[in-house]
This record gives C-alpha cells, sequence and structure tokens, in this order.
C-alpha cells in the first residue's frame, strides 16, 4: 500500500516535473527559466535549488524572452519536448503575456509559472498586486487567460494533483498545445501537503497521430481525382508530424507542385524540382502563379494565415476548393474549406494509398527556374559603391551557408525576404510570423541553439529589433551558446515605412529622421554587443560580411556582425497584396488614391 510524502507545493511541482518524461525517455520539461522575485523566489526559488540536476534553472534577463528562448526551444524540438519559465507577480508575470500569445498564435507548447498574489488575502495589497475594485478573485494573472490553451490558479496545495496532469495533457495534445499557465500563488507554494507517493512516479507521454476518419477521407479523395491541376501549401504541421519525406513522396508520386509558408519552409528541400516555394504576400512568382491556376488547394497542417493566401486573392481560380488537412477542426474547416482532421504523416500516407497511380500533369517548372534566376540577381553581389539591400545581406549569408545551416527571424523586412528569397535545407529555417513578434531574434537563436547545439544557427535581426529585446545575448554568453547574429541597420523601422507610403502615408515617426527627436541618433551596436561579452564586428560592405560569417563559426561565443544596410528596396522580387485598410478619408491625395487601389483590390478577394 503506497504513503504520502510530505512536500511543500512548490517541492512538489519540479518533483512531478522532473519524472515526466518523452518516449524516447527524456524529460519533457528540460529545465526552468527563472528571474526570482518577491512572489516565487521563497517558494520556487528553494524548491529548485533542492532539486538541482534533476530539473534544471537557468537565469535569464528578461521574462518575456526567456519565455521566447522556451518557445524557440520547443519549436526546434518539434514540440516533443518544452520549457518552464517562472516570474514573480506584477510585472514579472505580465512580462510573459506578450510570449504567451506568440506561442499560442504559433501553436508552441511552454510553461509559464507566474507567481501570484497570497491566497489567504491576509496581508492585501502586497507590492505589485493588481486589484481589481469589483472582483476580489482578479489578480494582474488574469491576463494570461486569453492567451493561454490551459489556464488555472494554484491557491491549494492540493490543486496540483489535478492541475499538473492537465497542463501536460494540454501541451503533448497536438491538436491543443500551446502555453499553459499555472499562477502560483505565493503562500501556497510555501505550503505543506501529504501528497500521495504514486503521484511521482514516472509517467511516458506519447504525442498521438489521430487517424482520418473514412467519410471525410473519400471525400478528399474524391476530391482529389476530379483535380486536374492541384496544389499543395504546406505548413508547420508537416514539421510538427515529421512528416517531411512523406509530404515529398506524395507530391512526387502524384507530380503535384508544392508552396511552404513561413512555418512549413524547410519541410521539403529547395532543390526539390516540386518544390515552388513561397506563396502568398512574402511569396515568390512561380508559387503565386501556380496557385492563381490551381483547381484544387490542399492544405498540409497550414492555417491559412492571410500572408500565405494574400489576404484570399492567391487562389484566384473561381471554380477552385480547398482541402485543409489539419489536426484541429478549428483549422481544418476555416473559409468554407473540405476538412481532413487528423495527423499529416499518416493522412498523406492513407491519400497515397487511396489516390493509387494518379498522377497529374506537368505544371509550367519553367516558371520555377525563371524565379531563381530572377532571386539570383536580387541577392548577387553589389556592383555599385551604394550601401546594400537586404535582399543583398540575404544572398551573402546565403553563400556562405552549410547544409546543416538553421536561418531564423521573427519581424521587420527580413521574413518577408526570406520566406522569398531564403533556399532551405531540410529543417534548415525558422521564421516567428504567427505573431511577427519584434524581439524574439535573438532569445529565440539561443533556444534554437540549445535544442540542436550541433547546427549551424544564424539570426538575422533589424536595428529595431535588436533595440527592443537584446539583453539575452548576455545570457548566451554566459552559458556559452555560439550563434551567428546578422544585424541590419537602416536606422528605423524600413519595413513599417514602406507600408506607411505603400497605402499612402507620409513618411512618419518610423525611420529616425522622420520622428520628432532633437538629435539623430548614432548607435554603435558593435560596442553594445561587445559590452555584454559577444564577438561584435562591423562589416564594410558584402565580401566583408561573407568572411566574417566564416569566421564566426570558430568561436563558442555568439558572434554579432553589423552591417549598414538602406531601408528603400525591400526584398525586390515576388510579393502579392496584402489587406491593410486605407482611410476612407483624407486631406492627402496620396492616400485617396491608395484607398481607390485598395478598393479594386477588394473585389479579388475570394473568401467562402
Amino acid at each position: 500500500m503506497s504513503g504520502t510524502i510530505r512536500l511543500t507545493a512548490a517541492q512538489a511541482m519540479v518533483k512531478w516535473l522532473s519524472v515526466q518524461m518523452t518516449e524516447d525517455g527524456e524529460r519533457f520539461i528540460d529545465g526552468v527559466w527563472a528571474i526570482f522575485g518577491h512572489g516565487n523566489v521563497a517558494g520556487l526559488g528553494e524548491a529548485l535549488h533542492g532539486i538541482g540536476d534533476a530539473l534544471p534553472t537557468w537565469r535569464g534577463q528578461n521574462e518575456q524572452t526567456m519565455a521566447h528562448a522556451a518557445i524557440a526551444y520547443a519549436k526546434t524540438k518539434r514540440r516533443r519536448r518544452a520549457m518552464a519559465v517562472t516570474s514573480s507577480i506584477g510585472p514579472g508575470a505580465t512580462n510573459m503575456v506578450t510570449a504567451a500569445a506568440l506561442a499560442h498564435v504559433n501553436r508552441v507548447p511552454v510553461l509559464l509559472i507566474p507567481g501570484d498574489v497570497f491566497a489567504n488575502r491576509r496581508p492585501d495589497p502586497v507590492l505589485q498586486q493588481i486589484e481589481d475594485f469589483d472582483d476580489g478573485t482578479v489578480s494582474a494573472n488574469d491576463c494570461f487567460r486569453p492567451v493561454s490553451r490551459y489556464f488555472d490558479r494554484i491557491s491549494r496545495p492540493e490543486h496540483l494533483l489535478t492541475a499538473l496532469p492537465r497542463a501536460l495533457r494540454t501541451m503533448t495534445d497536438p491538436a491543443n498545445a500551446g502555453p499553459v499557465t499555472l499562477s502560483f500563488c505565493q503562500d501556497t507554494q510555501a505550503e505543506a501537503y501529504d501528497y500521495p507517493e504514486t503521484f511521482f512516479e514516472p509517467t511516458t507521454w506519447y504525442i498521438r497521430r489521430p487517424e482520418a476518419d473514412r467519410r471525410e477521407l473519400a471525400a478528399v479523395t474524391e476530391a482529389l481525382k476530379a483535380a486536374k491541376h492541384p496544389v499543395i501549401v504546406a505548413g508547420g504541421g508537416v514539421l510538427y508530424s515529421g512528416a517531411e519525406e512523406t509530404l515529398a513522396e506524395f507530391a512526387a508520386t502524384h507530380n503535384i507542385p508544392l508552396t511552404e509558408t513561413q512555418a512549413g519552409k524547410g519541410a521539403v528541400d529547395w532543390e526539390n524540382e516540386l518544390n515552388f516555394g513561397a506563396p502568398g504576400v512574402t511569396g515568390g512568382d512561380a508559387a503565386n502563379a501556380a496557385l492563381a491556376e490551381a483547381d484544387l488547394i490542399l492544405g498540409v497542417g497550414t492555417r491559412f494565415q492571410d500572408f500565405t493566401t494574400a489576404s484570399w486573392t492567391a487562389f484566384a481560380n473561381p471554380g477552385r476548393k480547398l482541402v485543409s488537412i489539419n489536426l484541429t477542426g478549428y483549422d481544418a474547416a476555416k473559409h468554407g474549406a473540405l476538412p481532413l482532421v487528423a495527423d499529416a504523416k499518416v493522412t498523406l500516407e492513407a491519400l497515397g494509398d487511396a489516390l493509387g497511380d494518379t498522377r497529374y500533369a506537368d505544371q509550367d517548372k519553367g516558371r520555377r527556374a525563371k524565379w531563381y534566376e530572377e532571386t539570383d540577381a536580387v541577392m548577387a553581389m553589389p556592383n555599385s559603391d551604394g550601401l546594400p539591400s537586404d535582399a543583398q545581406v540575404i544572398g551573402a549569408v546565403q553563400r556562405q551557408a552549410r547544409p546543416d545551416t538553421i536561418a531564423m527571424c521573427a519581424a521587420g523586412t527580413m521574413p518577408g525576404a526570406l520566406h522569398t528569397l531564403w533556399r532551405s535545407s531540410v529543417g534548415g529555417y525558422h521564421m516567428e510570423y504567427g505573431f511577427s513578434c519584434m524581439g524574439y531574434e535573438i532569445a529565440g537563436a539561443m533556444g534554437i541553439k540549445l535544442a540542436e547545439p550541433e547546427r549551424d544557427v544564424i539570426c538575422f535581426v533589424g536595428d529595431g529589433s535588436y533595440m527592443m529585446a537584446n539583453s539575452e545575448l548576455a545570457t548566451a554568453v554566459m552559458r556559452r551558446i555560439p550563434f551567428t547574429i546578422v544585424l541590419t541597420d537602416n536606422r528605423g523601422y524600413g519595413c513599417i515605412n514602406r507600408l506607411q507610403q505603400g497605402t499612402g502615408g507620409a513618411e512618419f515617426n518610423n525611420m529616425y529622421k522622420d520622428s520628432n527627436v532633437e538629435a539623430q541618433p548614432e548607435i554603435d551596436f558593435v560596442a553594445h554587443a561587445a559590452s555584454m561579452g559577444a564577438h561584435a564586428v562591423k562589416a564594410t560592405d558584402i565580401a566583408d560580411l561573407e568572411a566574417k560569417i566564416g569566421e564566426a563559426r570558430t568561436r563558442d561565443i555568439p558572434s554579432v556582425i553589423v552591417i549598414d544596410t538602406e531601408a528603400v528596396t525591400g526584398t525586390g522580387a515576388g510579393g502579392a497584396w496584402w489587406d491593410v485598410a486605407v482611410p476612407e478619408v483624407s486631406d492627402r491625395e496620396e492616400v485617396r488614391k491608395a484607398r481607390a487601389n485598395y478598393e479594386n483590390k477588394r473585389q479579388l478577394q475570394h473568401v467562402n
């Protein structure tokens, strides 16, 4: 007959987390990022110290960026492993809300454990406590509710007996994966309870592979057999399912061209002749031309975000059908799609069997060759003395890339340029574009390198995003986590400045030159990065950038390479319309013209 073990609630939490295993025999929660303060230092801090390497603790510099590193780690591990992040109450907790939203949008598991106020309410209001005048149960941590896949407030020690299994069940559910928030009252953390010993027996969590409903499979098979020109849109679900090879084989067997979303890029090697590249707003001409003609769009693990669909103008064939293979019924049924709610890998296998020897006619592969000729030109070495474009910076990095290189980014010009231009090997691309969160890049690169230490990680970041969140660079130096940062300095928010002008707006408050400042900043990014211990240099031109990228791989600390770029050109190739509302009334002729163009484009939207 099993007995009990007396532990504080915090001790019980970390002990339980330390024995939750993957089917490969590893801890599912591979450690805890922590910044301590009142609300978690006495309870969780003591518990984490006591458990030691059985559940290691890592110190970061900012709660949001620690969570970004944890999210990047889980995404790189294809959601097979994850991390936890703990904070104090108040601003430490609310700093993590943005990261929770990012994880929620991207369907990536992370365990957030913010400290909370006293469950017994005796010392209320405590330092940093948010008081709701009309609801005594509310704390700042209620901000996590809309951006968590599962939320619970631990106000009794025995709550852990139900809350912790629910948390892991959510994080390991491929259809429901995302952020879990366990708001942990600070007095509860320190309170003791007699827990059943059986609660701490090791548990193995399996990632299930739901198979297709036979009726949905039959309907999709019938639709595919009736199609003449199908095109695949591969999303992040292909990677999370481990369906990369299955997708490539399916496309080859049936001669179906495929395109890759931001989340799905790297599912199939760029050199595969059926890989037509990126679709939509940040897409290339080859992919968008194929999608415009397609009579059936087969989405695999994608949520059909507006950039993928060019705000629902990319799928221009008026008779086209939309099919969506997705683990989540919510995503599978979007925009009137014929849903197939199941795992990508097993579904592609089943569809392949059902289609038999069905093989479609060749689509114009000359478009693909022409597209790569065009992108060769925009990424080529500059032939003038002016500042290089972002595309030319990408070209320099591409020429130095290796088969094991992972290119990563998150916001600004570079995500669109990389999606359009970067030529990725399988698994060689990591983009946070579901939330397009400035400040993800450096912490994210660190999380990727932790997940795949043998890979060559190159982080693209603009000066604006670097200024938002750079402090985890110091963490990477302290922990000797090497990766390369290519920091493009165009002296402002060049990407949004182009959008501002593209919608008829005047240049205003985006570039430093157009902002209400007394003096133009001269930021020494090299000195700043070096002050945190990174190896930091400035590249004088594209050739110098290439040389410095090669040198960076020899170091055991992060390398930061700064290069000045121009802010006007943008990608320089590809692209499609994006629905950004333009004011109906304005004194400016440019805005009125942009509104007229906007109204014309809206007529092309094909939304079910």
